[in-house]
């Protein structure tokens, strides 16, 4: 039986991801309400303010910090 081959054409033995691929963003804008999201909260208007008060100090990065 023959074994599957990624869709990359790699042979599958290299095991770091590119970088590219770590990343959730698109490069479009960070709201509130995904922050909130990411964190599995309700979005409520308490953690909307949280979710601003946190992309006010940290940018997009706040997402980025959050997910995998």
């Amino acid at each position: 039986m023959s074994r599957a081959q990624p869709p990359d054409g790699t042979d599958g033995t290299e095991r770091a991801t590119p970088d590219a691929l770590l990343h959730a963003r698109t490069g479009t804008e960070v709201a509130p309400e995904d922050v909130v999201l990411a964190t599995g909260r309700d979005v409520t208007p308490k953690n909307l303010e949280w979710a601003r008060r946190k992309i006010e100090a940290e940018g997009p990065a706040a997402l980025d910090k959050l997910l995998p």
